[in-house]
C-alpha cells in the first residue's frame, strides 16, 4: 500500500512539472507574439510619422510661394498666397452631421438607424445654417 501511494506522488510530480513546462512554453511564446505585434505597430507608426513629414514639407513649400503684384507706379511688391479654408457651409454639413448622428444614436432604439436618420438630419440643418451665414459674409464684403 505504501508503495502505491509513493507510485502516486512520483507520478503526480512528474505530470506537475510536465504541465509547468508547457505552461512555461506557451509564457514565452505569447510573449514573442505580444513583441511581434507591437513591431508591426511600430512599424505603422514610423511610416506615419515619415508620411506626415513629407505633408508638412509639402506644405511649408506652398506656403512659401510668393505672389508678385505689379503696380501701376512699377514697384513690385511680394505678398504670401493666401490659403483658402472651409466654407461655412462645410463647416456647418459636418458638425451638423456630428450631432445629428449622436443624437440620432442616443435617441433612437435602432442605433445605426438612428444615426444614419440623425446625420443626415444634421448635416441637411447645418449645410442650410452655414450658406446663410456664407450669404451674410459675401453682402458684408
Amino acid at each position: 500500500m505504501k508503495g502505491l501511494y509513493i507510485l502516486l506522488a512520483a507520478i503526480l510530480l512528474t505530470s506537475c512539472q510536465n504541465q509547468s513546462k508547457e505552461d512555461l512554453n506557451k509564457a514565452k511564446q505569447a510573449s514573442i507574439d505580444s513583441m511581434k505585434v507591437e513591431i508591426n505597430k511600430q512599424r505603422v507608426i514610423d511610416s506615419m510619422k515619415t508620411e506626415m513629414a513629407k505633408v508638412e514639407e509639402k506644405q511649408k513649400a506652398e506656403a512659401q510661394k510668393v505672389v508678385v503684384v505689379h503696380e501701376n507706379d512699377g514697384t513690385a511688391t511680394a505678398a504670401p498666397a493666401k490659403k483658402k479654408g472651409w466654407s461655412s457651409t462645410a463647416k456647418g454639413a459636418v458638425i451638423g452631421a456630428g450631432v445629428g448622428a449622436a443624437t440620432g444614436a442616443i435617441v433612437s432604439k435602432k442605433k445605426g438607424e438612428g444615426a444614419i436618420i440623425g446625420g443626415l438630419a444634421g448635416a441637411g440643418v447645418g449645410a442650410g445654417t452655414g450658406a446663410i451665414i456664407d450669404s451674410n459674409k459675401k453682402k458684408k464684403e
